[in-house]
């Protein structure tokens, strides 16, 4: 792998910033920046150094949503002269899968993965945001599922996951209408956590809170991100089933006896990557 072009990664402290990094197209995802995004997330997921991750877009914009260079590449491979509708129809299939893939990497991330949203967040950069452990945004942020006014079934994840999030008649409303939500009636309607009056307060306050993230105890704070995700999808059994499998395999742990002895001298605990 060479190095990226449309995303760029800095480390410190234990906190990864990842940005989009195509600020002249909006961080539109063409198919570079869609490559590229999942090979940072796996190996910021891999990096032992790496607790939290703030993902965030360069320039005016979060991300614009899916480059239409690729909107036309789909009609090539699927649409009208092709020998086998059947086969151009599963090769369309299988590179949506692959799409949903790159999405799914930031949620199957055993890091936090902490958005921070400023301009417009449209279509894909929708599939992305909701695909993050925590959303922050400003309060003019623009938050739209743009998919239905192009003749599209949103298909890379936001159908999946904002239910989740909002509830299913809120997500049912944004879905149909295609509306615009700015960032401080995103905050009331939880799609953000909260919303900030400008761009430098969210990325301070933002940066607050990964650094704050990243003392917890590592063990602790990956295995509370896989419970509450596993039990999204599962039934509250199971879910209690997982979560007395983690801790019987990670419960009596290094980080276990740092935070008990911190505890105990009254001080920060200090724990190993």
């Amino acid at each position: 792998m060479g190095e990226p072009t449309t995303v760029a990664v800095a480390v410190e402290g234990g906190v990864a910033h990842l940005w989009l990094d195509r600020p002249g197209q909006a961080n539109a995802m063409n198919r570079a920046l869609w490559s590229e995004l999942r090979e940072a997330v796996d190996a910021l997921d891999r990096d032992p150094a790496v607790r939290v991750v703030v993902l965030a877009g360069k320039g005016k914009h979060f991300c614009a949503g899916i480059d239409l260079d690729m909107l036309a590449d789909f009609r090539r491979v699927a649409g009208p002269g092709q020998d086998c509708a059947g086969r151009a129809a599963e090769e369309l299939r299988r590179i949506i899968l692959d799409l949903q893939d790159v999405i799914t990497s930031v949620e199957r991330c055993r890091k936090p993965v902490v958005a921070a949203v400023h301009g417009a967040c449209v279509g894909a950069g929708m599939d992305l945001a909701v695909a993050c452990d925590l959303r922050y945004a400003t309060a003019d942020a623009k938050f739209v599922i743009k998919e239905i006014d192009m003749g599209l079934a949103a298909d890379v994840g936001v159908l999946q996951r904002l239910p989740r999030i909002v509830g299913e008649g809120v997500a049912r409303e944004l879905a149909y209408t295609g509306r615009t939500v700015p960032g401080g009636e995103a905050e009331g309607l939880r799609l953000v956590n909260r919303a900030f009056a400008d761009v430098e307060t969210l990325h301070a306050e933002v940066d607050a809170l990964a650094v704050q993230l990243a003392a917890k105890p590592p063990l602790a704070l990956r295995g509370t991100k896989y419970a509450i995700t596993y039990a999204r999808d599962h039934s509250v059994a199971d879910g209690l089933e997982q979560i007395a499998t983690w801790n019987g395999g990670m419960l009596l742990s290094a980080d276990l006896d740092e935070a008990l002895a911190a505890f105990a001298e009254k001080r920060h605990g200090r724990y190993r990557d």
